[in-house]
């Protein structure tokens, strides 16, 4: 049927993400139980081993963690910015009415948990880690939905999905204007001149792989050295990679049988490799193929596994590693901040905000889910694993015991979250 050919790419998105939440669980609990064990200096000595260059007029050296939440996660950080445009453009927010319900959710799920945190914060020092709760972590919350199987609609993951990116989206921004460092204006007026280059070339038809990668390491490392965070130098590079393809899909079929008549046509060899006529058949395929290919869609593509596999569960294995008896004193009362915000703020701003705007008609709420779906969604919506903590360690930067009691708070705020949602929403299931 047509609905199950333009439902698969979704129903693919969900699979990927829920085995990768599987993979994050297994590495969280393996750097907690490393960290905790009698290897624990081998731990953090791996993560603190420095590798770079240095020379008289340039310095590149970092900790292997950072080169993980500067380097790796700015490749997470383009991935999303790759969905954010996709999803704006023709995707689940690309008109008011397909916005409006995710949106409203995605509001109430970091304005109400962010008030939260500074309602109940008491310590001037710790309330600069106000974001932590604010984004929610797609893989673990799509991995409970896909133990649930059929007992929650597709509709449901799809409004899990769209608000976690406009949660995404709100967090960028987040780390943008509050979570960089003092601005060198000259070395970032560089890196944005060379966006707009980039920009101006998408705008124009052109695309390049190459250049794609050479200017976006240079302007992450612009970014880098100007005091922004660079990973968010991964977002903008992501605005800039078209979705249009070069050639409509009739031109291609026509192409592709001219191509496959000429193959036939060519002079074979007996010996296991192509004819010199093949040959030229083949490359012209790949040619025609890559103008086929939306350069958006490709990319994601190919970065979707590479992120979901490795990226993720390499930066749950850094820095999900808190040693419980740790001779640093916890900070017990961020702890409960940001389990109180994570777990109740949660999911009462997103809840309320839902069912408010639903009364007033200002959203519409498909008809396959009910009330209890939306409360016990929310509360998946608690589980803010990776994000949290990459906001974690920029807001208590250099500062172990708040670090680590954020970290704490989060994994403890994060597994009451996802309990909730699961007994809710394989409990109530009927209700409405």
């Amino acid at each position: 049927m047509a609905t199950d050919n333009i439902l698969s790419p979704f129903q693919k998105f969900v699979k990927i993400e829920s085995f990768s939440g599987i993979l994050l669980l297994l590495a969280t609990i393996s750097a907690i139980v490393w960290a905790n064990s009698s290897f624990s200096e081998s731990y953090h000595a791996l993560w603190d081993y420095k590798i770079g260059f240095t020379s008289e007029s340039f310095e590149l050296s970092k900790p292997l963690i950072l080169w993980i939440n500067d380097g790796l996660m700015a490749i997470f950080f383009f991935l999303i910015g790759l969905e954010i445009k996709r999803e704006f453009l023709i995707g689940e927010l690309n008109s008011v009415k397909k916005i409006a319900f995710p949106l409203f959710g995605a509001l109430g799920g970091m304005i109400i948990p962010v008030l939260f945190f500074i309602v109940l914060n008491q310590n001037p020092d710790t309330l600069k880690g106000w974001g932590i709760p604010m984004a929610t972590d797609i893989a673990f919350s799509l991995a409970i939905l896909k133990i649930l199987g059929n007992k929650v609609p597709l509709s449901l993951k799809i409004f899990l999905t769209a608000f976690a990116i406009v949660d995404d989206l709100g967090a960028v921004l987040v780390i943008a204007l509050f979570y960089s460092g003092s601005i060198k204006m000259s070395l970032l007026g560089i890196a944005l001149l060379l966006l707009v280059v980039l920009y101006f070339l998408s705008y124009k038809g052109y695309y390049s792989k190459f250049s794609l990668i050479v200017l976006g390491i240079v302007i992450w490392i612009l970014f880098l050295k100007s005091g922004i965070h660079p990973t968010l130098a991964g977002v903008l590079l992501a605005f800039s990679v078209p979705i249009r393809q070069k050639i409509k899909t009739p031109e291609f079929i026509d192409n592709l049988i001219t191509i496959t008549n000429n193959i036939k046509e060519a002079k074979k060899t007996k010996t296991p490799i192509l004819s010199h006529e093949q040959i030229q058949q083949i490359d012209d395929l790949e040619d025609w193929t890559n103008k086929y290919q939306s350069p958006l869609q490709h990319l994601e593509h190919n970065l979707h596994d590479w992120v979901a596999y490795f990226i993720i569960p390499v930066f749950a294995l850094a820095n999900a590693g808190v040693m419980i008896n740790s001779s640093v004193p916890l900070e017990t009362a961020l702890v409960i901040n940001i389990v109180v915000c994570l777990v109740l703020g949660k999911s009462i701003g997103i809840t309320s905000i839902i069912l408010i705007a639903k009364k007033i008609k200002l959203i519409e709420v498909p008809s396959d889910i009910s009330n209890w779906q939306i409360i016990g969604v929310s509360f998946l919506a608690g589980i803010g694993f990776t994000m949290a903590i990459f906001i974690a360690s920029l807001a208590f930067s250099g500062d172990p015991s708040y670090i680590d009691s954020a970290k704490i708070g989060i994994l403890i705020g994060s597994l009451i979250s996802a309990i909730i949602g699961y007994l809710i929403l394989r409990f109530k299931v009927n209700e409405r």
